[in-house]
């Protein structure tokens, strides 16, 4: 597998990538929220559009708070990167390049089992993170944004961001997944995130379309956790809040 890349996996290139994908995912996030901050939240706000969540608040100093603490958790989710591209490379993951490896059908399955999965793993830890002795020092950092907005989006503690991106590393070497099915799952990451925080519920709640937002979580459902703390704990979808009884009644 390392001959079909062309890489050498030396120490040095090891930390190259590291830096390289820093500065990646970095970027990405600063241009991906920021786009969505005034492309979306601006237009809509200067029009005074009802999809803007009513309790944003924010400052300028929590969004430059959010940068920093964002830039930190860009640097450990690109250290699980690279512990992924090590166990890649010597052939420990179950990753496939080749489409024709699965049947068709199992690409968009293979996806959609990873998105399940950790959303509830998400759910869980979430839960365990809002018991008040765990809270304060893993939790708290992101609960400083009460009214969020897209750069909240990465805005962890340290040993959040470590405790979320683990879980990739060992799904990795369970699950066979296309190469290209875990990028489209590590955007879907990012965009889902800048969604959820946005201030701006882009999510329809039309007859034929609600049942969109009933199981996808957008703004509105995550802004009321950010509010609440007690309810709405999921990463994507909402039936472990709705099974558990922990999602809020203003969904």
């Amino acid at each position: 597998m390392q001959e079909s890349i062309g890489f050498d996996p030396s120490l040095v290139s090891y930390i190259l990538i590291f830096i390289t994908l820093s500065l990646i995912i970095f970027i990405r996030y600063l241009i991906t929220a920021g786009m969505y901050h005034f492309l979306v939240f601006k237009s809509l706000k200067n029009r005074q559009s009802p999809r803007i969540l009513q309790s944003q608040e924010f400052s300028s100093d929590q969004m430059k708070s959010e940068v920093i603490r964002s830039g930190i958790s860009s640097l450990l989710f690109s250290g699980i990167a690279v512990l992924m591209l090590g166990l890649y490379l010597n052939d420990f993951t179950l990753i496939y390049e080749d489409w024709s490896d699965y049947p068709i059908w199992y690409h968009p399955l293979g996806i959609i089992l990873i998105l399940i999965l950790q959303d509830t793993y998400y759910y869980w830890l979430h839960r365990w993170m809002h018991i008040s002795s765990v809270f304060r020092i893993v939790h708290k950092w992101h609960h400083d944004s009460i009214h969020t907005n897209s750069m909240t989006s990465f805005s962890f503690h340290p040993i959040e961001t470590l405790l979320q991106g683990v879980l990739f590393p060992i799904l990795i070497l369970l699950i066979p997944l296309h190469l290209y099915c875990l990028i489209f799952i590590f955007i879907l990451m990012t965009i889902s995130a800048i969604i959820n925080h946005g201030a701006v519920e882009i999510y329809p709640k039309s007859e034929r379309l609600g049942w969109i937002q009933k199981w996808i979580i957008g703004a509105t459902h995550h802004d009321l956790h950010h509010r609440k703390f007690l309810f709405n704990y999921g990463l994507y979808f909402t039936f472990w809040d709705r099974i558990m009884g922990t999602e809020h009644d203003n969904k």
